[in-house]
């Protein structure tokens, strides 16, 4: 997914779990059907919600790698250039701060 946004991520993730838990809903519910056709559609329902939480979980997996990433990257950065980061610090809390008063 090139250049999608974290909110956009983190909707994709929320969406994905609600079919999920609708999946299996459907499929507690339609447990007693029986059949040949509903059996087979179960089945593979089934291996499909699987795959969908593998997948669910390596993505959540994947952005606490990078959020953990840009941490340190972070980290670093303030440690390699503390005045820097003292003064970028100030100076978007200057701008809150005008911003705020402005009320």
């Amino acid at each position: 997914m090139p250049d999608v946004s974290t909110a956009q991520k983190d909707r994709l993730m929320n969406d994905l779990r609600v079919v999920i838990a609708d999946a299996e809903e459907l499929m507690r519910t339609t447990a007693s059907e029986v059949g040949e056709g509903a059996a087979e559609a179960r089945g593979r329902m089934q291996l499909r919600v699987q795959q969908a939480k593998e997948n669910l979980l390596h993505l959540q997996e994947a952005a606490l790698a990078k959020a953990k990433a840009a941490g340190h990257a972070a980290d670093d950065y303030v440690h390699d250039n503390p005045w820097r980061a003292i003064g970028a610090a100030t100076g978007i809390g200057l701008v809150v701060g005008l911003l705020i008063g402005r009320r």
